[in-house]
């Protein structure tokens, strides 16, 4: 009998075959050879989740994949390859896919955005707007303006800034809690700290960011983050010396930067 445990790894399994590129079935019948080891379509079938029709047509493919092999006796029987051997496949087959992808992108037309825009742009999850905070760093020639909290600092995002102080980039470290000015400052002792009206780590917020005076980003957390497990993140960003959320940000740092302290 098949535990919960196991059934929930099937399910996950399933997904994340599917998620690679292969079918349904080919995915399930895949699966299946796992539980076996060896087997005919007509075993294959039994476990589940593949009608005997499809077995066939999905055990090709996955043979064509080099993920089984086959016995040509009769029936023909199939067995499963290592899930090492399966794993190092499906990841040369990702990295080349992305690689003639890139070059497909390459072909079509420039691979950077353009950047001055007259509006502000949103960019929803936590992985998508860590993303569009690494591009950012990453494009800086000259100033980094960054405020964030402790859950939100990635080692990516470190890795960034570190590389930014590198090429000679001005990193500020703005209303953030001890725990953040030490990652960065540790990594990168460079950062300069200033004063801001405001402790950011006492409102919603997520992340604030503005680089080279000319591109602006600022997140918020969607949902108490103490209270789940995921923290749900949401940004708006925008970019150009005209751009209405940079000129606001950039006006109000620029001033705290300059040393224009209230008395």
């Amino acid at each position: 009998m098949v535990s919960f445990e196991e059934e929930q790894a099937e399910v996950e399994a399933l997904d994340r075959l599917q998620d690679l590129g292969l079918s349904q079935y080919e995915a399930q019948t895949l699966i299946n050879l796992f539980r076996l080891g060896t087997g005919t379509a007509q075993d294959i079938t039994q476990i589940g989740g593949v009608p005997r029709t499809r077995v066939y047509e999905s055990a090709e493919r996955l043979h064509e994949l080099g993920f089984i092999d086959i016995q040509h006796t009769t029936p023909r029987k199939f067995i499963v390859i290592s899930e090492e051997t399966i794993i190092r496949l499906l990841s040369v087959k990702r990295e080349n896919t992305i690689t003639e992808l890139a070059e497909c992108l390459g072909e079509i037309g420039p691979s950077q955005p353009q950047r001055e825009q007259f509006g502000v742009w949103t960019v929803t999850g936590r992985e998508a707007v860590s993303s569009r905070i690494d591009e950012f760093i990453a494009d800086a020639d000259e100033q980094i303006v960054y405020m964030t909290i402790d859950k939100l600092l990635t080692n990516d995002h470190i890795d960034r800034l570190q590389a930014a102080t590198e090429r000679g980039v001005e990193i500020h470290l703005a209303g953030i809690s001890d725990e953040v000015q030490e990652r960065i400052q540790d990594a990168i002792p460079e950062a300069e700290l200033f004063e801001t009206l405001w402790e950011w780590e006492e409102t919603p917020a997520g992340s604030l960011l503005i680089t080279d005076e000319e591109t602006a980003l600022v997140s918020a957390l969607v949902d108490d983050f103490s209270t789940t497990e995921e923290i749900e993140e949401t940004a708006i960003w925008g970019a150009g010396e005209r751009n209405s959320l940079v000129v606001v940000l950039r006006s109000i740092f620029t001033w705290r930067l300059n040393g224009n302290q209230p008395s």
